[in-house]
C-alpha cells in the first residue's frame, strides 16, 4: 500500500513527462497554450502516477477556486435538470466544480442566491433564465463572469445563449396544419417566462398565416407543470371548446394534457393529436411516444459551461442561438373529422 510519503507530486508529474512545473499546472488549470499530444502525455503521466491535486494549493497559485456557480430555478426539474447535467460533465472535463443553488423562479430568491455563490468566491456564475432584470445580470457581470441562458443579451463579461421559441412554435402548427388540422388548441406557460411569450407568438403568427381558427377559447394559460397541463386540458374540456390537436409550451403540460385526456376517454392521437415542447428524456418513453419541438436541454447546459471556460480563458465563446427541430412521434396522426 502506497504511504502518503509517496503520494505523487506536480514536480514529479512534470519531470516524468519532460516539461515544466507551471506547464502541468495550467494544463490542470485549462490555461496551457500547448499541443493537444503534450496535453494528452501530461494527462497519462498524471494518471500513471495517480497525481490528485491540492484543490486549496490550485486556488493560490492561479488565483482560482476552481468552482462555478450555477443558479437554476428548481433543482428537482427534469427540464432543469439536463441542464445541470450538462454542466456538470463539461465543468469536470476543466477540473471545475459546479455549485448548484435554486432561485424557484422568484428574483428576490435568485438574488440572494447569487449574493451567496459571490460570498464563497466562485470564479463565474451560470444563470439559467430566471427572473433576473437584465440590469442586474450586466452589473454582476462587471465582477464576476456571467453565462446566462434563455436571453440574447451582451455586455462586458456576459454571454447568453438562446433557444428559438417562435420558430419552434411554428413548426410544430406547420406539422398540424399539414396534417389536416385547423382548430388547435394551445396550453400555454406563465407569461412572465419569455419562452413562454415567445411560443405563444410563435403558435399565433404561424396559424394566422395558415388561416386557421385563433379564438380566444383556444388558448388557455398554466404554469409549466405536469398539474397545470393536467387542468388546463379540464378546462378546455369543460368549456366544450372544439379541437382536434393540442400544442402544449412545454412537455411537462403535455404529459398533464394527455393524462386528462385518457380520463374523459378521448384517445391519442385517434381523437386528439397532441405536440409538447423540450423533447425531455421520458417523451420517448410516453403512450403514445411524444412528438415534440426538440431543444436539447442537456447540450445548452454543456454550451453554457464550455463559454464560462473560454471567458475565463480570456477567449471568445462562438456565438449561440439554438435551432429547433420537430421530432415527430406516435402522438399526432391526420385528421380524419
Amino acid at each position: 500500500m502506497r504511504g502518503s510519503e509517496h503520494r505523487a507530486t506536480l514536480t514529479m508529474v512534470a519531470k516524468q513527462a519532460g516539461v515544466s512545473p507551471s506547464t502541468v499546472s495550467r494544463i490542470l488549470n485549462g490555461t496551457a497554450q500547448v499541443s493537444e499530444e503534450k496535453q494528452a502525455l501530461v494527462k497519462a503521466v498524471i494518471e500513471e502516477l495517480g497525481f490528485r491535486p491540492d484543490p486549496a494549493a490550485r486556488s493560490l497559485a492561479g488565483g482560482r477556486t476552481m468552482s462555478i456557480g450555477v443558479l437554476t430555478q428548481f433543482i428537482d426539474s427534469p427540464y432543469y435538470g439536463e441542464a445541470l447535467r450538462g454542466i456538470e460533465d463539461e465543468l469536470h472535463k476543466a477540473n471545475y466544480v459546479p455549485l448548484f443553488v435554486s432561485g424557484h423562479w422568484n428574483e428576490a430568491e435568485e438574488k440572494n442566491r447569487l449574493f451567496m455563490l459571490q460570498e464563497r468566491k466562485v470564479d463565474g456564475i451560470i444563470v439559467l433564465t430566471g427572473k433576473l432584470a437584465n440590469e442586474t445580470l450586466v452589473e454582476m457581470a462587471a465582477k464576476i463572469p456571467v453565462v446566462v441562458t434563455g436571453r440574447r443579451l451582451s455586455a462586458s463579461g456576459l454571454f447568453s445563449i438562446d433557444f428559438d421559441n417562435t420558430e419552434g412554435a411554428s413548426l410544430a402548427v406547420r406539422h398540424l396544419h399539414a396534417l389536416g388540422h385547423t382548430r388547435v388548441a394551445f396550453i400555454s406557460g406563465p407569461l412572465d417566462h419569455p419562452d413562454a411569450t415567445e411560443r405563444l407568438q410563435g403558435f399565433k403568427e404561424e396559424a394566422s398565416k395558415k388561416g386557421m381558427a385563433l379564438d380566444d377559447e383556444l388558448i388557455v394559460y398554466s404554469d409549466y407543470q405536469e398539474a397545470g397541463g393536467f387542468r388546463a386540458m379540464n378546462s378546455l374540456l369543460d368549456a366544450r371548446v372544439q379541437f382536434t390537436a393540442v400544442l402544449a409550451a412545454n412537455d411537462q403540460m403535455a404529459y398533464g394534457a394527455r393524462l386528462a385526456l385518457h380520463r374523459s376517454g378521448l384517445r391519442v392521437p385517434e381523437d386528439i393529436s397532441l405536440i409538447g415542447f423540450d423533447d425531455l428524456p421520458h417523451s420517448a418513453f410516453t403512450l403514445p411516444p411524444l412528438t415534440s419541438v426538440r431543444q436539447s436541454v442537456y447540450e445548452i447546459g454543456v454550451s453554457a459551461a464550455k463559454a464560462m471556460i473560454d471567458i475565463l480563458n480570456k477567449q471568445n465563446p462562438p456565438s449561440r442561438l439554438v435551432a429547433a427541430e420537430l421530432v415527430v412521434r406516435e402522438s399526432t396522426r391526420i385528421n380524419r373529422r
